[in-house]
């Protein structure tokens, strides 16, 4: 019977659905692997515009939320600085409160002194050259002196 069926086709005929068989064979996998592609590249591109989507708007709270942290750690840091001040100066008022430490700070300041005691003051030996510099110094009226002693004054404290 085989031999019969075999016969009964021609061998052009049997290629043909040979042929047939096969490509569809081959279109079903091409569109499977087509359906395959394309729904998994759908897939990475929604994928990739959700991140993108996301990353766009979350770009600007990160943004202020990282300025923000700075700020509040800038802050904190005057925050101490002001804190530390305050007790030094809280420090120095009660310092101050003492009677012993008022007198020596108006003795070195002032240059104050008890009755009954002597008050010297030392001479800078660097003074005493500088007031020498201007030889004619004698000759000029006092108040040239004292001119050239203030714009002397005013070019130390540049």
């Amino acid at each position: 019977m085989a031999a019969k069926d075999r016969d009964r086709f021609s061998t052009a005929t049997r290629l043909r659905l040979l042929g047939e068989q096969t490509a569809a064979r081959v279109y079903r996998s091409q569109t499977k692997r087509q359906a395959r592609r394309s729904r998994l590249t759908g897939r990475a591109a929604l994928l990739a515009l959700v991140l993108c989507t996301m990353v766009v708007a979350l770009a600007y709270p990160m943004r202020q939320y990282v300025s923000q942290r700075a700020e509040i750690a800038n802050l904190e840091r005057q925050r101490q600085r002001a804190q530390e001040r305050v007790e030094q100066l809280r420090d120095l008022k009660a310092r101050w409160q003492d009677d012993s430490f008022a007198e020596q700070q108006i003795r070195r300041r002032l240059h104050y002194v008890m009755p009954g005691e002597t008050g010297y003051v030392v001479v800078d030996p660097g003074a005493a050259k500088q007031a020498h510099a201007y030889p004619g110094a004698a000759d000029r009226p006092w108040y040239a002196n004292v001119w050239d002693g203030v714009d002397k004054s005013d070019a130390s404290d540049q």
